[in-house]
């Protein structure tokens, strides 16, 4: 039996010569909140439509809570809540007409339909649209309600295709908010969220796995990324040009990892320790170079952007 609730096993999905998934291997741990952040094309939506039996994997295995998808898809995706892509509803009906629509659909209770569809409501927000017409609804209030829509079965996994796409600033904060809301409020509930957008994996997922070209570039916790391995990259505001000479001596420091220029600015990878700051702040004096500030670049940017470049 397989202990964690999403494991991917040499998955591979070829569109005639072209591989989109390239047998990616990946374990989603038990109560995590993982980001697959990769590129456009980089193959996590079609990773995410293979656990979702969307589409079939042309080879290797997706197991969901110990079953495998490929295999039994229905036994797979009983205890799973699913928003892929931009979701579709009818307009004449409500929110609570359409939780209570996909219930019957599902086998649920009438009282099990009612008494999770008033929860659900609160949970995204939307009581108070609980009787309008979804085609009245803004982009990001349907996706409001798709997530209510996939929590109805009351499940242990949730699959999310970029959530926020498409939505206006707005529209974006909220789900953001219902998504932390259910990270903070669940004690058994995996969530898997598929983006590009850095911030967002930073400010809602705890894991995270990197993907390019449908292969797994890295993944674990992102306080393991944002520590980098103990070094940072520091961008000295100067001013004027610095010479190749200049560059070449705070490249030799020994706190140094490694100095370049930067169109006007130097960026310098040391150790984030704040008393070797302030000593390059002194040896930048010494050298006659007026610095201006030392501003600190991203962690989990930087090896977003290593990772992608390596992959290419």
């Amino acid at each position: 039996m397989r202990e964690n609730p999403i494991e991917i096993v040499d998955l591979r999905k070829e569109y005639g010569k072209f591989v989109a998934v390239n047998d990616l291997n990946l374990t989603i741990k038990k109560n995590s909140f993982t980001g697959l952040l990769g590129p456009n094309g980089a193959g996590k939506s079609t990773t995410l439509k293979i656990l979702t039996h969307l589409i079939n994997a042309t080879s290797g295995e997706a197991y969901l809570n110990g079953v495998d998808v490929t295999k039994n898809p229905k036994g797979a995706l009983t205890d799973v809540g699913t928003v892929i892509e931009t979701p579709e509803f009818y307009p004449y009906l409500t929110p609570r007409e359409t939780f209570r629509y996909v219930g019957e659909l599902i086998g649920m209770r009438k009282e099990q339909i009612a008494a999770e569809t008033e929860s659900i409501l609160e949970k995204v927000k939307m009581t108070d649209w609980a009787d309008k017409r979804l085609g009245t609804f803004s982009k990001g209030m349907r996706q409001r309600i798709a997530l209510g829509q996939s929590l109805l079965n009351d499940p242990k996994i949730i699959i999310l295709d970029e959530p926020t796409s498409g939505l206006d600033p707005r529209g974006m904060a909220e789900i953001r908010e219902v998504l932390k809301n259910l990270r903070n409020d669940s004690n058994d509930l995996t969530i898997v969220m598929s983006s590009h957008i850095l911030p967002e994996v930073q400010d809602l997922c705890d894991r995270i796995a990197f993907i390019n070209h449908g292969t797994l570039l890295k993944d674990d916790d992102i306080s393991a990324f944002e520590s980098h391995n103990g070094t940072r990259n520091f961008v000295a505001k100067v001013d004027g040009m610095p010479t190749d000479e200049a560059i070449q001596q705070i490249d030799d420091l020994d706190y140094v990892i490694t100095a370049y220029r930067q169109g006007n600015d130097i960026v310098v990878s040391m150790d984030s320790d704040a008393s070797l700051r302030a000593k390059l702040y002194k040896e930048l004096a010494d050298m006659n170079i007026q610095c201006y500030g030392l501003v600190e670049e991203d962690a989990l940017e930087e090896t977003y952007l290593d990772l992608i470049k390596e992959s290419r």
